[in-house]
């Protein structure tokens, strides 16, 4: 009785602990859009090729309840993936991959985000840097 108890709770405490993908978005052609509609965010995101085997890839945010959208631009290269939630909103983390030409991008809640200041850079053009890396710009539209 106690090892099906046992068993029982660890079972529920894994389901509990992992984040939950509550959407997802796949594209593969350039200026195909999709997008997701998780929190009190809306985003559409779409990609065209660049320099060499890049991907560069545009999401624009809106919030639900109005104010000024948010546009982020990142170069994917393949295999690449990314992870962010978007400043001054609490919620979801959206993740952004790349295998080939298709790029998928997700939202997951419940998740806790911590950051290693020394990994990334943001000169004063806005975007992110890491290892000498251009990672991403963001900024208002």
């Amino acid at each position: 009785m106690i090892r099906k108890t046992l068993s029982a709770s660890v079972l529920a405490t894994l389901f509990l602990a992992a984040p939950a993908f509550a959407e997802e978005a796949t594209m593969g052609r350039p200026i195909e859009a999709g997008s997701l509609h998780e929190g009190h965010l809306d985003m559409v995101v779409y990609y065209v090729p660049v320099d060499g085997d890049l991907l560069e890839v545009t999401a624009t945010f809106a919030p639900k309840t109005g104010g000024d959208p948010q546009r982020v631009v990142m170069g994917l290269a393949d295999g690449d993936s990314v992870a962010f939630s978007m400043p001054g909103h609490r919620g979801p983390l959206y993740a952004f991959s790349r295998s080939g030409e298709e790029v998928t991008v997700s939202s997951e809640t419940d998740v806790h985000l911590r950051a290693d200041a020394s990994a990334l850079t943001r000169p004063a053009d806005g975007s992110l840097r890491a290892a000498g890396r251009e990672l991403a710009s963001v900024g208002p539209m």
